[in-house]
């Protein structure tokens, strides 16, 4: 069953996030897709109760469910262009994000820029960071002074999940 739903995740942050046009699923503007048209035009076995535990079960949370049971979409994460109707906050003083040595000299000279995202994405905690980081090779946490950089006009936003998003953060800004 775990292999199921890792596989289910990672069909749906495929669709959901990068390709819907893969499966010609149509997204509305804020990234909602209607669940019987993914089930019915989807290339693995779905159902409704699958999705769900993908939902429910997520450590990460990925993806949320309408209301009304009849729409899904990614929270975070879009390479294609959608409007998840975030507001602008306040963030902590301090945000985190973690990556693998071997882009840190990339990093250092172009800053953290979201490449084939909409947002470069924050941890509110080192030790999340840390796990991200390590996905991608031996971890580092660089330590973003969030709070100034709100304070001379940079936007923050908070997705649902937890994760905080950024237009980029130029090298000047982490250390």
């Amino acid at each position: 069953m775990r292999k199921t739903l890792n596989e289910t995740s990672k069909f749906l942050s495929y669709v959901l996030r990068h390709k819907p046009d893969a499966i010609g699923l149509y997204l509305d503007p804020e990234g909602w897709a209607n669940i019987d048209e993914l089930i019915g035009k989807a290339d693995i076995p779905l159902t409704l109760e699958l999705i769900q535990n993908v939902v429910e079960t997520s450590d990460k949370k990925r993806f949320a469910i309408s209301d009304d049971n009849q729409s899904i979409r990614a929270n975070q994460g879009h390479s294609i262009d959608v409007n998840l109707g975030l507001e602008a906050i306040e963030p902590p003083e301090f945000l985190y994000h973690g990556t693998a040595t071997r882009f840190l000299d990339s990093i250092k000279e172009q800053g953290l820029l979201p490449k084939n995202r909409q947002y470069v994405h924050l941890s509110a905690d080192q030790a999340t960071a840390a796990t991200v980081g390590q996905r991608h090779g031996k971890p580092v946490i660089l330590t973003i002074p969030a709070l100034k950089m709100h304070d001379q006009g940079h936007k923050f936003f908070k997705a649902e999940n937890g994760v905080w998003l950024t237009d980029v953060v130029k090298p000047n800004w982490f250390h």
